[in-house]
Order: C-alpha cells, then structure tokens, then sequence
C-alpha cells in the first residue's frame, strides 16, 4: 500500500514538472474542462446555437468598438501567430465578418521579394502598421523570422538571434507611438494539429491551406518548440506581452480570443440618433423592358 501511495507521488510530482511547457498545460486545462461562461457550464463541446449565440453579443460588441476607433482615432494592433492548423485563419474570419473592412484590415504578406530581402527586416511591416481609426491583423507577421524562417533555415542563427534582441524595441517604439499592440499565440496539441492538416488533403475547400512548406514543416515539432519558447523568452516583455489561447476547441478559442481583445481595447458605445428610413414613392418611373440576361436559377 505504501509502495503504491509513493508511486502515485512520484507521478504526481513528474506530471507537475512536465507542465513548464505550454503543450503540458495545454493538456491539464483540456483535462480540467473549465465551462466557457454561460455558453457552456459543463465545460463539454460546444453546439452551433450556442457558438452562435456568443459570437453575436460578441459582434455586437465589436462593432461599438469599430465605432470607437474610429470616432477617437485608436491606433490597434493585432498579431496573430501559432504553428500550422492552430486556428488562426478561423479565429481571424470570427472576429471581422461584422465588421468594416475599412477598418479592420488583416494582412498576411507573401515571400518577401528580392528588394524586401536586401531592406531592414521590419521595414516591409513599417508601412502596414495602423494610422489613427484602424485595427490591423496579421495573420502572421514579424515574428516569421523567430519561427518557420528560423526552423526552415530560411535566416541565419546570426539573423534570428539578431531579430529577438531587436524586436522588443521595435515593438516599444510601437507602443510608444500611441499604438495598442496585442500578441496571440494559438497552441495545439500534435494530435489535433495532425487531424487538421489531414483534413485538408481530401477536402477541395481546405487543399489551398496545405503547402508544401506546411509537409516539410510537420516533421519539425520540437524545432518550432524550441523556437517559440526561445521566442516568448525574448519577446514576452511588459509592454508587449504575449496571451496564449489553447485552439484544441475551435469554437472556444475563437469566443476566447474575440472577448479578451474587447477587454483589451478600452472603448465606448456611441450613442446615436435611431435611425428611420424615410418615405419613399416608388411607380413614377416605368423600367424598360430590357432583354435582361439572367443567371440561371439552378437552386
């Protein structure tokens, strides 16, 4: 009995200390099934009503804060990272489907060309950052030099090193300019990272999501670990710090994520005048009998 009570001890104790990482945690709070508010109090999966439910109170609230920005001329930035299949696309699409594009822009730059290779590594991101009335989101950003640039071998050790002395500057400038900078790192387990990129090969929708640099990068799971603790180490800073949202659950992580920005960004609702569609006299007008052109009505 004793013997078994110091076996359960010992494991107790080795699964504390294999919790430093973010997987392991990860994996405890998965375990834990903490409820999601009033969405979901028994911590189960998520349905579609109730997904739906939230993600309205939450559009309803983003929009008051897209009139905020715009009203005082907030400056905001959103940066978007994790590895392949973390949900950074889905949360993305969540969080602007309601909103102004005008003001809400998301960017996800392509390779850098060879005159962006031979400039300053943040001086291709320089003129995308907001003006004054924008939020911008980058599916992806600078920090590609500490994560697949750095993996794939893209940079050199010299370059990567250089880039996360760097960055943290870099992003104090931002701050300092008046700019609401938040970082999110998506974290999903291995297994579910797999299930999701095996989706995609057979799903005519997802294929354009599975590159090739996604197949070489499966096989590099410690790399990209390694690099991105070496990368929150670095970059994790006071004034910049980084949010982690577990993405095993795409539902939650997307009403997570969409209601800590909202706490993040500080804003107002607007009050405004209610709006009336005036009167209108429709018939003094006679429409000619064009031979319109009419796109079959197959469904």
């Amino acid at each position: 009995m004793a013997k078994r009570k110091a076996e359960e001890t010992a494991a107790k104790v080795a699964k504390s200390a294999g919790r430093d990482s973010v997987e392991a945690q990860a994996k405890a709070q998965a375990k834990a099934k903490k409820g999601n508010g009033d969405a979901a109090k028994d911590g189960g999966k998520l349905s579609n009503k109730e997904y739906e439910k939230e993600l309205k109170k939450l559009h309803v609230e983003l929009v008051k804060m897209q009139e905020w920005v715009k009203e005082k001329g907030l400056k905001v930035c959103i940066v978007f990272e994790g590895r392949d299949g973390a949900g950074k696309g889905g949360t993305i699409k969540a969080l602007t489907e309601r909103v102004s594009p005008r003001v809400f822009r998301v960017l996800a730059l392509p390779a850098p060309t060879e005159r962006e290779k031979s400039q300053m590594y943040a001086q291709r991101y320089l003129p995308h950052l907001p003006a004054a009335g924008e939020v911008v989101i980058w599916d992806r950003s600078w920090y590609n030099r500490a994560g697949v640039e750095r993996v794939m071998g893209f940079c050199t050790e010299e370059e990567a090193q250089g880039f996360l002395k760097m960055v943290p500057l870099f992003e104090q400038l931002m701050v300092k300019s008046g700019i609401i900078l938040l970082k999110y790192w998506l974290e999903v387990s291995p297994e579910e990272q797999t299930r999701r990129l095996a989706s995609r090969i057979d799903d005519g929708r997802k294929i354009w999501k599975l590159s090739p640099m996604d197949l070489k990068s499966y096989d590099r799971w410690d790399d990209y670990t390694k690099a991105r603790d070496e990368m929150f180490a670095a970059t994790d800073t006071n004034w910049a710090p980084w949010y982690v949202a577990r993405s095993e659950d795409k539902k939650r992580v997307r009403l997570n994520v969409i209601s800590h920005l909202l706490k993040h960004v500080p804003y107002k609702e607007i009050k405004r005048d209610k709006v009336k569609l005036p009167k209108r006299k429709i018939g003094r007008y006679k429409a000619v009998d064009h031979p319109f052109k009419y796109v079959p009505e197959k469904f």
